[in-house]
C-alpha cells in the first residue's frame, strides 16, 4: 500500500509528521503543566512491531511521562504470528509535550522496538488529509462525499473533483463546487487513452485518492506513479458480484442480503485489501430498483465510513490482502 510505500527510513521505519515544523515549540522541561493555560488536546498513534515482551508498557510509560493520558486502547496480535499492533488515543497538554518532541519520543520507541510503522497523528494541530475525487456519472457518492465535508463528517481538504463525464453548470455537483471554489476537471477518456498522465498531475499534491464510483480500471503504470493510497467503493459485497450490474447479478441470485465494500485499490481488479464491508436485509417483494436505491444507500455510508476510518489511523495492513481495522 502506499501509506507503507511512501514513509521509509533506514530503520524499516515509517513516521508521519503532519504538523507544520515552524509551528513547534522546543520542549522545556521547566513547565509546570499546573501552571499552563494550555488546552488539551488528542493525539493518535498506532504502531505495528515485532511481537515481544514490554512494548504496551514502554508505549504507555512514554504518553505517561509527558503528562499525557490514554483514553483508548487497542491491541492485536496475530495468533501464531510474531507481529504487534496497536493504537492508543490520549489527551496531552500541547505546552507541556510540543509536537516536535512527540514525534521523537515515538521515534525513538519505534527503533528500540524496531518497527515497521509508528504514525502519530494530532487532529487539532495537524493539517488535514488532502484528497482528490474520481468520479463517472453515477453522482450518490460523489454528492454525498462533498456534503459530508462541507458538515464536518469527513475531516479532509478536497483539492479536487475529476470526472470522464461531463456535467452541465446548472447541475448540483457543479453549483456546488463552484459555490465552494472547488475545481472539476471533465477530463473524457476512451479505452485508447485513460488521460492518465493528466491525472497524476493534478493529484501529486494529495496524501490520498477517493474512487466515488470511478468507472475507469487504473493501469498499473499509474497505482506506481502515484505511490499512495486509493479509496475505492465497489458496488456489491466482495467477492460475490464482481464486474457490471451486480443488483441484477443479485436479483437473479436470489440474495437476502445485499452490500457494499470499501476497498484499497490494488493492480488485481476489486482484489485490494477491504476497509470497511455494510449489509442490508432484501425480500422477493425487492424490485430491481428498490435493490439499486438500498444499494447506493450502502455505499455512500461505506465509504463515508472508510475514509474516516483512515484517516482516524484506524486501518492497518495486515498481510498481503487483509487489514487490521480497529
Amino acid at each position: 500500500m502506499g501509506i507503507i510505500r511512501r514513509l521509509c527510513s533506514s530503520w524499516n521505519l515509517q513516521l508521519v509528521r503532519l504538523g507544520n515544523r515552524n509551528s513547534y515549540s522546543s520542549f522545556d522541561k521547566s513547565v509546570d503543566r499546573s501552571c499552563s493555560n494550555s488546552f488539551l488536546t488528542h493525539g493518535i498513534h498506532v504502531f505495528q512491531c515485532p511481537d515481544t515482551v514490554g512494548i504496551v508498557a514502554k508505549l504507555s510509560d512514554c504518553i505517561a511521562s509527558r503528562g499525557g493520558n490514554i483514553l483508548a486502547a487497542d491491541v492485536f496480535v496475530p495468533q501464531n504470528k510474531q507481529v504487534f499492533y496497536s493504537r492508543n488515543v490520549f489527551v496531552f497538554d500541547p505546552l507541556v509535550w510540543p509536537r516536535m518532541q512527540m514525534d521523537e519520543d515515538f521515534l525513538r520507541i519505534a527503533k528500540t522496538f524496531d518497527a515497521m510503522r509508528s504514525v502519530v497523528r494530532v487532529p487539532a494541530l495537524d493539517p488535514k488529509y488532502k484528497i482528490a475525487i474520481l468520479a463517472s456519472k453515477q453522482d450518490h457518492c460523489l454528492i454525498d462525499l462533498l456534503h459530508g465535508w462541507k458538515d464536518g463528517r469527513l475531516s479532509v481538504d478536497i483539492t479536487c473533483v475529476i470526472s470522464n463525464h461531463y456535467r452541465g453548470p446548472e447541475s448540483e455537483v457543479m453549483r456546488f463546487l463552484e459555490m465552494h471554489s472547488v475545481p472539476y476537471h471533465y477530463l473524457r477518456t476512451t479505452a485508447e487513452d485513460k488521460r492518465e498522465e493528466e491525472i497524476l498531475e493534478l493529484v501529486q499534491n494529495t496524501d490520498f485518492l477517493v474512487l466515488a464510483r470511478y468507472m475507469r480500471i487504473l493501469s498499473s503504470a499509474f497505482l506506481r506513479g502515484y505511490g499512495k493510497d486509493i479509496i475505492n467503493i465497489h458496488h456489491g459485497l466482495l467477492p460475490s458480484f464482481r464486474g457490471s450490474n451486480p443488483s441484477k447479478q443479485a436479483v437473479d441470485a436470489g440474495v437476502k442480503l445485499i452490500g457494499a465494500t470499501s476497498h484499497f485499490v490494488t493492480e488485481g481488479l476489486d482484489a485490494g485489501p477491504i476497509i470497511e464491508q455494510m449489509v442490508e436485509r432484501v425480500s422477493h417483494r425487492d424490485t430491481l430498483q428498490i435493490f439499486v436505491q438500498k444499494s447506493e444507500n450502502l455505499e455512500k455510508q461505506c465509504l463515508t465510513s472508510a475514509i474516516r476510518s483512515y484517516c482516524e489511523l484506524r486501518v492497518l495492513p495486515y498481510e498481503v490482502k487483509n487489514t487490521v481495522v480497529f
